[in-house]
């Protein structure tokens, strides 16, 4: 599939199919947030595949959308303070480094014909606890992976005037 077609055509899924999802796919689109660029080649970040129906239920205390625990897997990507690069200024880029791995993830799976909806307001400590997540280490977002089981419409973007400026701030 072509790069700008995948891109175009992500969109966050909130209904998914009961099939399973083969191991191969699951495969893919974390070799694809493995091989994400990050701050100094830091790599600050770990991954959690779920797939255990008792452990997904459990996140239900963490984010109670029933469309969230009927996707066939769950994905929750964490970061490693210790591991993250910093700024001059103190600035940490663990998040900023977990969101390029992840947002790599999300289209790929979207180029397997898979669907995902980026969650981050979700209860941490919740996750932390069902995914026994040690301390030193944050989960950051969570998605659902399955196959769609809807095709909502695009929404809404900015324009580039919105956000594009030329060489200052306007």
């Amino acid at each position: 599939m072509d790069l700008y077609k995948v891109i175009s055509g992500r969109r966050s899924i909130r209904k998914y199919k009961s099939d399973p999802v083969a191991d191969e796919k699951v495969t893919k689109v974390l070799e694809a947030a493995r091989i994400a660029p990050s701050a100094g080649n830091r790599q600050p970040w770990h991954f959690i595949v779920i797939t255990d129906e008792e452990i997904k239920g459990r996140l239900k205390a963490a984010y109670d959308r029933e469309w969230f625990h009927t996707a066939p897997v769950i994905i929750c990507a964490c970061g490693e303070p210790s591991k993250s690069w910093t700024r001059k200024d103190g600035r940490d880029y663990r998040d900023v480094d977990v969101a390029i791995a992840f947002d790599h993830l999300v289209l790929a799976a979207t180029a397997e014909g898979l669907g995902t909806c980026w969650i981050g307001a979700f209860e941490p400590e919740v996750v932390r606890e069902v995914l026994k997540i040690p301390e030193g280490i944050e989960p950051v977002v969570l998605t659902p992976l399955g196959y769609p089981d809807e095709s909502p419409a695009a929404r809404e973007r900015k324009s580039f005037a919105d956000f594009v400026y030329s060489n200052t701030w306007p």
